[in-house]
């Protein structure tokens, strides 16, 4: 599986009854494809997986990999409330085609590092499908702590961890550790320049959403030891980046799909919609 380069987390598209928008997601997966993205993670936080029942869920993973099976890496997220549930995920995700997997702790539970262990080495039992972990305090409620990442990349179903703690000190702490066949991704949108430099290869951003190009263009010029032009990038995309990070993320990844070229309908509840005054704030960072 190749997860080197842009990652790109997919929004879900719905219609104005909030019903899933197939055409448009077949159009969506299309265009990133054409921007040049490594790869797409399906049914992850961005797609508001949680929101999707059963049926919609199969219907979004299908029509993606019948779109971009082949032309780019395939992910399927499989968090689920409990360990089972994303171990049926993880059946899914490979009879369906999938090439890889990203899972989280299990939220709102807030296991122990034991059961973090035991939730991650059951999936990966489970399954031969590579395993990304994804740590994100702020949306879990725990933290896959440092000894239990080096514990469990020591597995050979579980290849990387999406860092999306925020804490660069962590992260460079996981960055300088000898892993072998281990990797940390950047998953913080406004730290990809600081990850590159120190040596990661992948970046799984959901505003990867709204840039696809400017980020590849992002990673190819770290890629080429380019930290000027890397450094141009990141201050050009960084105001809407700021603003996607300060509230409302899913709201305005979706709002500026493509910098707001593609309409992909607004969120489902529990998500609220932001105002119509926001709406224009953010998409004015694409009228410049």
């Amino acid at each position: 599986m190749n997860f080197h380069g842009i990652l790109v987390p997919l929004v879900t598209p719905f219609k104005n009854d909030k019903s899933l928008d197939v055409e448009t997601l077949q159009q969506l997966t299309k265009a990133f494809i054409e921007k040049g993205v490594t790869g797409l993670v399906v049914c992850g936080t961005t797609g508001e997986y949680y929101a999707l029942n059963e049926a919609e869920r199969e219907s979004v993973l299908k029509t993606v990999a019948e779109v971009a099976k082949g032309r780019v890496t395939l992910i399927a997220g499989i968090n689920d409330l409990s360990t089972e549930g994303a171990v049926n995920r993880a059946k899914q995700a490979k009879d369906l085609g999938y090439e890889g997997l990203m899972l989280a702790p299990t939220p709102y539970s807030l296991p122990d590092q034991t059961g973090v262990i035991a939730h991650y080495e059951t999936v990966a039992a489970a399954t031969d499908l590579p395993i990304i972990m994804y740590n994100f305090p702020a949306r879990i409620g725990i933290e896959i702590e440092y000894d239990t990442v080096v514990h469990l990349a020591k597995n050979p179903n579980i290849v990387a961890i999406k860092e999306s703690s925020g804490d660069f000190s962590r992260a460079l702490r996981l960055l300088q550790t000898p892993f072998e066949d281990f990797e940390v991704i950047c998953g913080c949108d406004d730290q990809p320049v600081d990850f590159f430099f120190w040596g990661a290869k992948s970046w799984i951003a959901g505003a990867g959403n709204v840039f696809p190009e400017e980020q590849v263009a992002l990673f190819n010029a770290a890629q080429a030891g380019d930290w000027d032009k890397a450094r141009q990038i990141m201050t050009d995309i960084y105001p809407a980046i700021y603003s996607m990070e300060s509230g409302n993320y899913n709201q305005k990844a979706k709002l500026g799909c493509l910098k707001g070229e593609i309409e992909v309908g607004t969120v489902r509840l529990p998500l609220s919609d932001i105002s119509e005054e926001e709406k224009a704030e953010f998409l004015a960072f694409f009228k410049k």
